[in-house]
């Protein structure tokens, strides 16, 4: 039995980016709310931590051009940002294990591979340009566009081998994090088409143009706090009981339950990753359409790599920080240092099953194997940073993978208009079902928005005070 009883306009589990937001919708159109969130901190997959001394982003982080929800969020909130450090030289290392230099968009690889990227490149584009982010779906070559691995129609368009692994890595291990036969190439154009274009999605000083000045998890604390004690930690939902007066099944309303809580609302918004709604017990079950869709989507799986350094010491080498190869365990690689630090941090990521591959081992050999493959990148001295860190969100309960979830070969297709759908007095936000900003926080903003808008005009409908 939960301690106390609340009584509130809208529950919303889940103190993410995509929960508060609506949260905070919400209380400017006049209803209450209450935020449950089973973590003892808000911010969901935003988390900035001191590590050993360091400030370190453990999970998102960049703001890129076309994010103009979060970018108008950051603004209202007040806070500061700045670009990521891009001068000098990039890095790539070819199948042969060399090391190559470079400025500019294009790497190097030899004239016919860059021929073949460009013109399946300018392909990816015109695809893409056809699709509705938030509609992918409705396509008419949507079915079989999900019925096709990304790795597959990749090697229908060329036998290139280093052209398809650098093709295949930006939706695949960069964004996706799954390997490339695990979903379908409408899946990797709903990726692309989330940032715009297969283009941009691929060009790191567009995807990855600037941080927020102590940390991208200060919009969800900032949101939080203007929400004060309507915010309950520590409280994972258990169940929730609901009804819908549409279908003659009572008078319309939930009840979510927590151990110390009993929230009785008109509405609810579940504003966590779907692969955790079945941590919930629904009183009735959900209907058959949202159980099989839920079976549909999985998370991927990559470790986010913090480490810093005295200083920034590939600046002294004349390298911007940029690196990147599909041959490399480290699959890309930045600079990511703090504003206004002394010293310099690197951030690398390793991905889907080279990621499942390192966590059979010791840390102290993950860790020696993951600073060799920064070392080919950036020299010896990365093999010596004076903190280190893994992001591992594949063991947090409350997320279970990261970046997000995708679905399986033809799920998009099947499920994909279902999954925003409100069951109800129940509704869904989070960046894992977004169109534009997709597995974004910017995606997560536009969700809760969403969200809170559909029940201010459900409220409003039946006379509510919205």
């Amino acid at each position: 039995m939960s301690e106390y009883e609340i009584s509130r306009d809208v529950v919303i589990i889940g103190a993410g980016a995509a929960g508060l937001t609506a949260a905070n919708e919400l209380r400017r159109a006049g209803l209450s709310v209450a935020v449950l969130e089973a973590r003892d901190r808000v911010g969901g997959r935003l988390w900035t931590d001191i590590i050993d001394g360091a400030m370190l982003e453990l999970g998102g982080q960049w703001i890129s051009p076309d994010q103009d929800a979060l970018k108008q969020t950051v603004e209202e909130l007040g806070l500061e940002t700045f670009s990521r450090y891009r001068e000098g030289d990039s890095v790539y290392v070819g199948p042969d294990g060399v090391v190559h230099r470079f400025t500019g968009e294009m790497f190097p690889v030899s004239p016919a591979t860059e021929k073949v990227i460009a013109e399946v490149t300018e392909r990816l584009d015109a695809m893409v340009a056809e699709i509705d982010p938030d509609r992918p779906w409705e396509h008419p070559n949507a079915a079989e566009w999900d019925s096709i691995t990304w790795d597959a129609w990749l090697r229908t368009q060329t036998d290139d081998d280093e052209a398809i692994r650098n093709l295949a890595f930006a939706t695949g291990s960069a964004m996706l994090t799954k390997p490339t036969h695990a979903f379908s190439l409408l899946q990797s154009l709903l990726m692309a088409a989330s940032a715009g274009s297969y283009s941009n999605l691929v060009d790191a000083d567009f995807i990855l143009d600037k941080r927020v000045v102590g940390g991208l998890q200060q919009v969800p604390l900032l949101l939080a706090e203007r929400l004060g004690d309507d915010v309950l930690l520590g409280q994972p939902v258990r169940s929730l009981e609901w009804s819908d007066p549409s279908t003659g099944s009572g008078t319309g309303g939930v009840v979510a339950v927590t151990e110390k809580t009993t929230v009785r609302a008109r509405f609810a918004i579940l504003a966590h990753a779907p692969v955790l709604y079945n941590r919930i017990s629904f009183v009735p079950p959900l209907p058959r359409r949202q159980h099989q869709l839920h079976q549909h989507l999985s998370m991927g799986f990559v470790i986010k790599v913090h480490a810093v350094y005295d200083r920034p010491f590939w600046r002294e080498q004349g390298l911007s920080g940029t690196a990147f190869s599909p041959y490399e365990l480290s699959h890309e690689a930045y600079d990511n240092t703090n504003h206004g630090d002394e010293r310099g941090t690197l951030v690398g990521f390793v991905s889907d099953r080279n990621a499942d591959d390192l966590f059979a081992l010791s840390a102290e050999e993950r860790k020696e194997r993951i600073l060799e493959s920064l070392s080919h990148y950036y020299g010896p001295e990365a093999k010596n940073p004076v903190v280190y860190y893994e992001s591992d969100w594949g063991t947090e309960e409350w997320t279970r993978g990261a970046y997000a979830a995708s679905f399986d070969m033809g799920g998009l297709h099947r499920y994909g208009a279902d999954l925003r759908s409100a069951v109800g007095p129940i509704h869904f936000a989070c960046s894992d079902m977004a169109g534009a900003g997709y597995q974004h926080v910017d995606g997560a903003i536009r969700m809760g928005r969403l969200a809170a808008s559909q029940i201010v005009e459900k409220a409003r409908a039946v006379g509510g005070d919205a």
